[in-house]
């Protein structure tokens, strides 16, 4: 079982240009968003969230059971659901703003067990930085870790969320001796400041750092780099691409038998590049169609013809 916690929210995504463009509401956030597509590729997951018991709370829980993802520890309330105002750019690239204030998911608590058979648990973005969910979300990361758990961190860095970017910074490095496996894009990278050389010797087995089209590349801290290049498709938006890479690195590993962090470590050059290949396949057909869409397995069975991997 993979257990993804954080945030459920609703993407309010333009249909066109122009600041009074319609928008379509649809569901997302980013750990939302893993879930729902390790679900999809079949690995045994579980969302660990709180959600709303508004229509969009309603809404976003029947997608996580559509994809069978176990909503048995998703913890409800009558607060209203985050929204996110997506922007898109000519490239499809998309950035957001958020109406966060009073919303359920800020008010996760820590559960006091996770759901029985958990073998990793995965952690990022808005959960991590709204208190005070993000303190919750923190202790479960630092006991999952004590409990020799994997752990993968994908931050998700969204600036205008932090107002205090070094307090920020200086947590993220307080989480690193408690991560086995850290996932950043390329802008996270640089807007944290750090290396993937520093960030290896501060606890994590592995670094991936996706860069778009570019494709990813996995630092281990036995000095490799593993790199792939991106599949090349005509990209519709980037909304979810990143979160189909998290999904994808934990259902591969899993499908190696390496989702411990033992052997996470012994992970060779075929290993690295046939998980990265695989990630960045997913995120391509992501990329593909409108919206958080990531694939289903057989939708990967045969590579694509070509993606931005986000």
């Amino acid at each position: 079982m993979i257990v993804v916690t954080g945030e459920a929210l609703i993407d309010l995504v333009p249909q066109g240009t122009g600041a009074l463009a319609a928008l379509t509401p649809t569901l997302g956030g980013g750990p939302y968003n893993t879930a729902v597509a390790l679900g999809r590729l079949g690995s045994p997951t579980a969302f660990c969230s709180r959600v709303s018991c508004d229509a969009y709370g309603e809404a976003l829980l029947g997608g996580l059971r559509r994809a069978h993802v176990d909503v048995s520890a998703v913890q409800r309330g009558p607060e209203p659901t985050t929204l996110a105002l997506a922007t898109l750019g000519a490239d499809g690239s998309a950035a957001y703003s958020f109406y966060v204030e009073g919303t359920a998911d800020r008010l996760f608590t820590t559960p006091a067990a996770l759901p029985a058979g958990t073998r990793a648990v995965s952690f990022g973005t808005c959960s991590l930085v709204l208190e005070p969910g993000a303190s919750a979300y923190e202790e479960l990361l630092l006991r999952a870790s004590a409990q020799g758990l994997f752990t993968a961190l994908d931050p998700n860095i969204r600036p205008g969320l932090i107002p205090d970017p070094d307090a920020y910074r200086a947590r993220f490095a307080d989480w690193l001796p408690s991560v086995t496996l850290l996932k950043l894009s390329a802008e996270d990278a640089h807007w944290l400041g750090g290396t993937p050389q520093e960030w290896l010797a501060a606890g994590p087995e592995a670094v991936v750092i996706t860069a778009g089209g570019d494709g990813l590349t996995a630092y281990t801290r036995g000095g490799a780099a593993h790199s792939v290049p991106g599949e090349k498709v005509d990209v519709v938006d980037t909304i979810g691409a990143g979160d189909t890479v998290n999904a994808a690195l934990m259902h591969g590993l899993a499908a190696q038998d390496a989702l411990t962090p033992a052997a996470l470590a012994e992970l060779g050059p075929q290993g690295w590049s046939r998980l990265l290949r695989f990630a960045a396949r997913a995120a391509a057909v992501t990329c593909s169609r409108a919206g958080a869409e990531p694939p289903y397995a057989h939708e990967l069975e045969q590579p694509s013809s070509g993606g931005r991997t986000g």
